[in-house]
């Protein structure tokens, strides 16, 4: 007989794959209530559910029309789980349990390093405190800059209600906003004040929190760790090759840059490619992008923000690392080196992995989009792309999905937001030993 209890059973991949599905359904419940709706609108299971994991899992990927279709009720709702999806609902807890003065049990300090994507759970509740302080402090900044410039246009409680939704969705990398009509920030496109503060709001949010308290600590310390250097710099060369890209192949288009002038058309290129890294806001019309453009934004997409931040895809850091792989063999080297540190082969291996399940999970799922929906292939690959690098940018494709399409997406998100190698750990049995090991055998590669 076995004496194990069941919670035993649960590893911290488990946990955090059961606390992100409690979060949704929670959130779906809310969000089907009569009271989180506008009178004469409905909202059904499935459109409610849909919300809950876009909101969750900090997409931002939309059914219902966040400003017309729900009420202030239900628009905290979504607010609630943006912030606890974003931060990561154990470090939400584990503030709870610091305040009432509970001690962290190792169990706990288990799923916070892996809810951080940490190595080791040295100074993980530290890295938890400093979390949820960062982001209280950068969201509750950018409200109050969001509620003085909107006072102007409306108002004070109302720019205020604006100013905290729009900071806490920013920040959080989730793309929900309150201007309606499933417009985005186009009405801002050339709004230089509204622009910076969001794609400072952005950035921040998707290069991790592990960055981020070091380069608060910087002035201290004078070092940064080989992680924040790498996320720094890869970060920086992606937005500026992402701006660079946006505004040369939309520089004459009407649809989009065309009609704005030079300055309008450097900043709406910048916001573009800030927003790839996860945020899913747009000031410019995604739809009327020419297929060139809206392929590279996929790829972006794809590679997605910093691990531990409020970002999705494959992360910035795997990029990296497999980019740093194949230069390596180019130069007939053994060691992949990056800032004269040395790359452990079992992270090459991890990132090889993850990258292979990210392509086959948006490959089947775009596969399965296509036979269920009447849309172009390039929609559809890139409504999945986005939903997996938990992005939320549209191609419009996202209003027309049909029950099982909406199935799909959310599957997506799911999995975007949690990491399919995180999900994979989540759904493998008990691991054992290697006992022995077979003899090398050579396979002829090229």
């Amino acid at each position: 007989m076995n004496s194990r209890s069941p919670g035993k059973k649960l590893t911290p991949p488990r946990i955090m794959a059961l606390g992100f599905a409690t979060l949704i359904l929670l959130g779906t419940i809310f969000l089907a209530l009569p009271i989180s709706i506008h009178e004469g609108k409905h909202i059904s299971i499935i459109d409610a559910f849909f919300t809950a994991t876009s909101a969750a899992c900090v997409t931002g990927l939309v059914v219902k029309d966040t400003l017309n279709d729900f009420t202030v009720f239900g628009q905290a709702v979504i607010l609630i789980l943006v912030q606890l999806g974003g931060i990561g609902f154990m470090t939400a807890a584990t503030w709870v349990a610091l305040l009432l003065r509970r001690k962290i049990s190792l169990r706990e300090r288990l799923i916070l390093k892996e809810a951080m994507n940490q190595n080791d759970m040295q100074g993980v509740v530290r890295l938890t405190r400093r979390v949820l302080f960062y982001a209280l402090t950068m969201e509750g900044v950018a409200a109050l800059v969001f509620a003085a410039y909107w006072s102007n246009d409306m108002p004070l409680g109302r720019a205020i209600y604006h100013g905290i939704f729009h900071s806490v969705s920013l920040f959080n990398n989730a793309g929900f906003e309150l201007f309606g009509e499933f417009r985005g920030m186009t009405p801002f496109v050339e709004d230089v004040v509204l622009n910076v503060v969001s794609m400072i709001l952005i950035v921040s949010g998707g290069i991790g929190f592990i960055v981020m308290s070091e380069l608060i600590e910087y002035k201290e310390k004078r070092k940064l760790s080989l992680h924040a250097k790498i996320v720094l710099s890869a970060t920086g060369i992606l937005i500026m090759l992402g701006a660079l890209v946006v505004f040369v192949f939309e520089y004459t288009n009407i649809g989009t840059l065309g009609p704005l002038h030079e300055g309008s058309k450097v900043l709406a290129s910048f916001f573009s490619s800030v927003s790839l890294r996860s945020s899913g806001t747009n000031t410019i019309d995604i739809s009327a992008m020419r297929q060139g453009t809206q392929f590279f934004m996929m790829l972006m997409m794809f590679i997605g923000a910093a691990p531990g931040s409020t970002g999705g895809g494959i992360r910035i850091t795997t990029f990296v690392i497999l980019l740093g792989a194949v230069v390596t063999m180019m130069r007939g080297r053994e060691d992949v080196v990056m800032f004269r540190n040395t790359i452990p082969k079992e992270q090459v291996y991890k990132a090889l992995t993850i990258t292979i399940l990210a392509v086959f999970v948006v490959t089947i799922a775009t596969m399965i989009l296509s036979l269920t929906q009447d849309a172009p292939f390039l929609a559809i690959l890139f409504e999945t792309t986005s939903a997996f690098g938990t992005v939320g940018l549209s191609m419009g494709l996202t209003q027309e999905l049909t029950i099982t399409g909406k199935l799909i997406i959310i599957i997506i998100m799911f999995l975007g937001r949690l990491g399919p190698l995180t999900l994979a750990y989540a759904l493998q049995s008990k691991v054992s030993k290697e006992l022995y090991r077979y003899p090398k055998g050579t396979i002829y590669i090229g």
